[in-house]
């Protein structure tokens, strides 16, 4: 069973900044883009950013140039690096994994339980 696991999540004033990690269980899981998504109470999940296998980054406008998303491929491990944080970014946040065990047919995605962060101003 391959789970992910994240932390860091908390609260933090406007301007300051937290650290996001993401843990994918299970030596024998392969990922291949891990990304982040947020959700705010009554509103769709939204995007935040994605690292691809090759270490290709995207971000959404909204957190551009503030949040960066890293990897350590050899501990399964994705990070989100948050700073200059604003109320706007308070949210629940998701982990995303494409991964699979064993062929990459199996490929599919995989999602964190969540880890709160709020932001006061």
């Amino acid at each position: 069973q391959v789970q992910l696991v994240e932390s860091g999540g908390g609260l933090v004033q406007a301007g300051g900044s937290l650290r996001l990690s993401c843990a994918a269980s299970g030596s024998l899981f392969r990922m291949t883009s891990m990304g982040w998504y947020r959700q705010t109470p009554g509103n769709p999940r939204e995007w935040v950013a994605t690292i691809t296998s090759g270490g290709n980054t995207n971000y959404a406008e909204a957190v551009k140039g503030r949040f960066t998303i890293s990897r350590d491929g050899n501990k399964n491990t994705v990070y989100l690096q948050m700073n200059n944080l604003k109320s706007d970014d308070t949210a629940a946040y998701y982990c995303n994994a494409a991964g699979y065990l064993g062929l990459i047919s199996n490929i599919r995605p995989y999602w964190g339980q969540g880890t709160q962060v709020t932001v006061s101003s």
